[in-house]
């Protein structure tokens, strides 16, 4: 009796390992049928890559952008399609304008030059103190001549290319001195890229007086169609697939001003004495290049330093 006990038993136990492996495989198998299914999709029924369709009202600072023209709208739809889709870099650029537009709009204004120039910003640098190959530096990518033809300081010291509202002043009257030559927005922001003298080579030659009827370099044939894109998305985010609540971009700090007229032989120890650190201070004030300030010359500089919310 107690050996058929064990027998039935040992039976029992097998047929529940069999159960449970036959059930183990079947579940596998349908889960490698299943991946296949999936893996059999098409991309396009996950992810959809769409034409755009051009605006028919498309300006740039006021001047109509003439989509009319094959060439002019082939130029327009490449870089509507380039920004749209390369969406972090998109996203990221919604999130910078809102923290820098607001200090860089009034000395427009104050300039009498066009809202649409800070976009210029944008394509210049992505809003970050950037440098190119050539030696440019900052928002607006200020060569050194430049610079200091425009009264700013450059040296190892001090880099004022950094100096946000000091450069846009400097873009400021680079872009009026092209209008004045050109009598054209369009034409003074080409000039931005190429330079004065740049564009007015290749007008002598060409014969014509306007950015869309000359035949440029790559780059700066870009340039402006470029600006218009990133005011038409920046404009219209939903329109565009950027979607995004105020909270999600970017803000500056509330600053005071502190004036220095004297040398400051260690800018760490010169924060911490401020009630901050060495990192926070140079991130408010990017031109101040090491970790002193010469001075020598007595000059009254403002550094901003943030206030703390409450």
């Amino acid at each position: 009796m107690k050996a058929s006990i064990k027998i039935f038993g040992l039976l029992f136990l097998t047929g529940i390992c069999y159960l449970f492996i036959f059930s183990t495989t079947k579940n596998n198998e349908t889960n490698v049928k299943n991946n296949l299914r999936i893996s059999d999709k098409n991309t396009s029924e996950s992810y959809q890559i769409k034409a755009l369709k051009i605006p028919q009202n498309l300006t740039f600072a006021g001047e109509h952008v003439p989509i009319e023209k094959h060439d002019i709208r082939e130029r327009i739809d490449r870089e509507l399609l380039v920004n749209t889709y390369w969406q972090s870099n998109g996203l990221l650029l919604f999130k910078r304008a809102h923290k820098f537009f607001p200090i860089i709009e009034p000395i427009l204004e104050k300039n009498n030059i066009p809202n649409d120039f800070k976009y210029l910003a944008i394509i210049e640098s992505g809003l970050q103190n950037v440098t190119s190959p050539a030696g440019a530096k900052g928002f607006w990518q200020i060569m050194k001549g430049t610079a200091i033809e425009n009264g700013l300081e450059v040296n190892k010291n001090v880099d004022e290319r950094y100096h946000l509202e000091k450069a846009t002043q400097v873009a400021c009257n680079y872009i009026k001195k092209a209008k004045e030559k050109f009598g054209s927005w369009t034409l003074a922001a080409a000039a931005y890229n190429a330079g004065i003298s740049g564009i007015s080579r290749k007008i002598d030659i060409q014969k014509v007086t306007d950015y869309y009827s000359l035949l440029l370099g790559d780059e700066t044939q870009r340039y402006v169609p470029r600006m218009v894109a990133v005011k038409e998305i920046l404009t219209h985010p939903k329109k565009y697939g950027f979607i995004f609540e105020e909270d999600d971009l970017y803000s500056l700090q509330p600053t005071k001003i502190i004036e220095v007229d004297t040398a400051i032989s260690n800018i760490a120890t010169f924060s911490k004495n401020l009630g901050i650190n060495y990192k926070i201070l140079k991130l408010y004030n990017p031109w101040l290049r090491e970790n002193k300030l010469n001075n020598k010359s007595r000059k009254l500089y403002q550094l901003k330093i943030p206030i703390e919310n409450k």
